[in-house]
C-alpha cells in the first residue's frame, strides 16, 4: 500500500499530498500532478475526480471522488460550505494576536492574488487564525506555528491573508516569505459527511517540518517493500543543480561532473543514514560518454563499505541485478520504472489495457498465458490461430527490464540487443524472477537488421518496445542518432504489429522536443497506412521531477493501432 493513501473505500480515496507535487499536471508534457499519477497507476482509481486542489508546494488532505454520487455529493458540500479544513504553517515573523480572523476581497494580479477591502469587489474570502507556539526546525531560529481555518475557499486564500497580516509563510516568495527548501503550509485536516453513510468523516495527516520535503516525496509515492530503487536527488528540480543521487538498494550512487563540495558530501552523509545505507559512491559524470571506459567510468568509494561486482534490488516487486563497475549505467534505468509497471500489470492508462479483452477492474495481470514457443531464430511455421498468444518484442533491450515485467505477466518475450554481455545479464534476471530463459528469445544483433528478417518471415508481435539510445553504432546500421533515425526505426517496426497491437516509443533525447516526437511517430503511422486508436503519453515519475530550471527530457508513448 502506498504511504500517501490515508482512506479509500468504494466512493473515497483521501491522500497525504507531498509537497512539490502539482494536484494535477500544468500542461501536457509536463511531469504528472498526483491526480494523473494515481489515475494512471491503478484500475480502480480511473474515475477519479478533482473536488479541491492544494497548491503543488502544499503538502497534506487531499480528497478524491471515485464514483458520480460521490462526485455530486463532495461538490455540492464544498459549493455550501460545510467542509471544514484545517491547515498548519510556519513563519518566522512574530504574531501580535494570539487569534484573529482576515475578512476581505480576493483579485487577481498576473500569477499571484492581492487582498482588498470587502467594499472593493472580487472574491470574498474569510480565514481564522490561531497560533499554536513556537518551534525549531533543525539548524534554524525559532518560528512561530500557527493553524489556519479557511471559511470560503479561494486560491491562495491562507497565504494572502497570512502575508496580509505580517505572518508570509516560510518559503513562500510569492507573498514575501523567508526564501526556504519548501512552503511551510499543510492541510492537517479536513472534516466532511460520507456521500453514502451521510456520517460525519475527519482524516488526518500529521507533519514533521523537519523532515526533508523530498525524502517525503520518494517515502510517499514508492512502496517500501516492493521497490528500494529510485531517484533521490534530481538536480535543480530538488535544490542541486547539476548533482543526481540515486538509491539501489543498500547502496547510493552520486552523479555529478565535479567531486562533491563539503555540503553535498554532509548531505550524502544525512542520506545515507537515512536509508541505513551501506555505502554511497560518487560518479564523475563525462560529457564524452561514449570515449570514457568503463573502468574511467566506475565511481569511487565515498562513505561506508563499497558495494560488491554485482548485487540485487526491488522494483514493483521484482528483482534485478545491478553492478557500479559497468560504465555509465548500473544495469537498470530508474526513469522507466513506471513503464516497466504497466507491462507488469498489464494497465497503461484509464481505458487502455494492454489486453483490452481482459478485465481492468484490478490491478493483477492481465496478460494470457502464452504457450510456450520455439525459439524465433528456428521458427518457420506459423501457430493456429487458437494457439497464439500475446509476444512482446523488446528491441534495444539492454540487460531487459521491460522484457522480464512482460514474461512475468504471462507474455512471450524477444530481446535483441548488440551486446552478447548484457543479453546474458538479462537472463539471470529472468532467473532472478523465476523465469526460465530458455523459455523466452535472448537474440545477439542489430535492431534494423532483425527487423528486416521479422519482416521477411511475416512475424508479427502484439507489443513492440522501442526505447533506442540517443546515439549508437554498429557495423550493419551505421550511426544511430535519435532525433534522425528514429522515423527509419518505425518504418521497419510498424509493419511488424498485428492489427490492434501496442507500440510503446521512448527517447532520453533531452534536445528533442515532445512535440516534435510525437509528430515523428504520427507521420510513421500514417506512411505505413495505420490509424492510431489509442495513446497515452508518460513523462518521467515523480522521482525524477520536472521544473524549468530540470526540464523533462525523457519521452515515452504508447499507442495502439488499428
Amino acid at each position: 500500500m502506498l504511504r500517501c493513501v490515508i482512506f479509500e473505500d468504494e466512493h473515497l480515496l483521501a491522500v497525504n499530498k507531498p509537497a512539490g507535487m502539482n494536484t494535477h499536471a500544468p500542461g501536457p508534457f509536463a511531469g504528472e500532478g498526483l491526480y494523473e499519477w494515481l489515475r494512471n497507476r491503478e484500475p480502480r482509481w480511473a474515475r477519479l475526480a478533482i473536488i479541491h486542489r492544494l497548491d503543488k508546494d502544499t503538502s497534506g488532505v487531499i480528497v478524491f471522488a471515485k464514483t458520480p454520487l460521490a462526485n455530486r455529493s463532495l461538490t455540492e458540500q464544498f459549493t455550501n460550505r460545510t467542509v471544514r479544513k484545517k491547515y498548519v504553517f510556519l513563519t518566522d515573523r512574530e504574531s501580535r494576536e494570539e487569534e484573529f480572523i482576515v475578512k476581505s476581497s480576493l483579485v487577481r494580479a498576473g500569477e499571484k492574488y492581492v487582498s482588498r477591502p470587502l467594499h472593493a469587489g472580487g472574491e470574498r474570502a474569510e480565514t481564522t487564525f490561531k497560533v499554536l507556539g513556537q518551534v525549531q526546525p533543525s539548524g534554524r531560529n525559532k518560528h512561530t506555528l500557527m493553524v489556519a481555518e479557511p471559511i470560503t475557499g479561494r486560491t491562495h486564500q491562507i497565504r494572502v491573508h497570512a502575508a496580509e497580516k505580517g505572518l508570509a509563510i516560510l518559503g513562500d516568495t510569492l507573498y514575501g516569505g523567508t526564501a526556504a527548501a519548501r512552503v511551510y503550509l499543510h492541510a492537517a485536516e479536513i472534516k466532511l459527511s460520507h456521500p453514502v453513510t451521510c456520517e460525519e468523516t475527519t482524516w488526518r495527516a500529521p507533519v514533521d517540518f523537519r523532515a526533508d520535503a523530498r525524502l517525503e516525496l520518494r517515502g510517499k509515492l514508492i512502496e517500501p517493500e516492493l521497490t528500494d530503487a529510485f531517484r533521490v536527488v534530481h538536480g535543480a528540480s530538488d535544490g542541486w543543480a547539476g548533482w543526481y543521487v540515486d538509491r539501489f538498494g543498500d547502496f547510493l550512487l552520486s552523479q555529478r561532473e565535479e567531486p562533491l563540495n563539503a555540503r553535498q558530501r554532509e548531505k550524502l552523509e544525512s542520506f545515507l543514514k537515512h536509508f541505513s545505507a551501506r555505502g554511497a559512491c560518487h560518479k564523475i559524470l563525462d560529457r564524452q560518454v561514449r570515449r570514457t571506459a568503463p573502468r574511467e567510468a566506475a565511481p569511487h568509494l565515498l562513505l561506508g563499505a563499497p558495494a560488491p561486482q554485482s548485487f540485487v534490488v526491488r522494483e514493483n516487486g521484482l528483482q534485478f541485478e545491478l553492478s557500479f563497475g559497468e560504465g555509465y549505467s548500473v544495469g537498470l534505468f530508474l526513469d522507466q520504472r513506471d513503464n516497466r509497471r504497466r507491462l507488469l500489470t498489464g494497465y497503461v492508462a484509464p481505458g487502455f489495457s494492454l489486453y483490452p479483452s481482459s478485465s481492468s477492474s484490478s490491478s493483477s495481470s492481465i496478460f494470457k498465458r502464452p504457450r510456450l514457443k520455439k525459439g524465433i531464430e528456428d521458427e518457420d511455421e506459423d501457430d493456429d490461430e487458437d494457439d497464439k498468444k500475446l509476444t512482446v518484442l523488446n528491441a534495444f533491450a539492454y540487460t531487459c527490464g521491460l522484457s522480464v515485467c512482460a514474461a512475468k505477466a504471462g507474455a512471450q518475450t524477444a530481446s535483441i540487443d548488440l551486446s552478447k554481455k548484457y543479453l546474458d545479464w538479462g537472463k539471470r534476471n529472468f532467473a532472478l524472477n523465476q523465469l526460465n530463459p530458455s523459455s523466452h528469445d535472448f537474440i545477439c544483433g542489430d535492431v534494423f537488421d532483425w527487423l528486416r528478417r521479422f519482416s521477411k518471415r511475416q512475424r508479427q508481435f502484439d507489443v513492440i518496445l522501442l526505447d533506442p539510445p540517443t546515439f549508437s553504432q554498429s557495423k550493419h546500421s551505421g550511426i544511430f542518432r535519435a532525433e534522425k533515425a528514429y522515423g527509419k526505426l518505425l518504418a521497419l517496426a510498424l509493419p511488424l504489429l498485428k492489427p490492434g497491437a501496442v507500440l510503446f516509443a521512448s527517447t532520453n533525447a533531452a534536445g528533442w522536443p515532445a512535440e516534435d516526437f510525437l509528430h515523428c511517430l504520427q507521420s510513421a503511422v500514417l506512411g505505413a497506412g495505420r490509424n492510431i486508436q489509442q495513446r497515452h503519453y508518460s513523462p518521467q515519475p515523480p522521482d525524477f521531477p520536472i521544473s524549468r530550471a530540470e526540464p523533462a527530457y525523457l519521452k515515452t508513448v504508447w499507442l495502439r493501432l488499428e
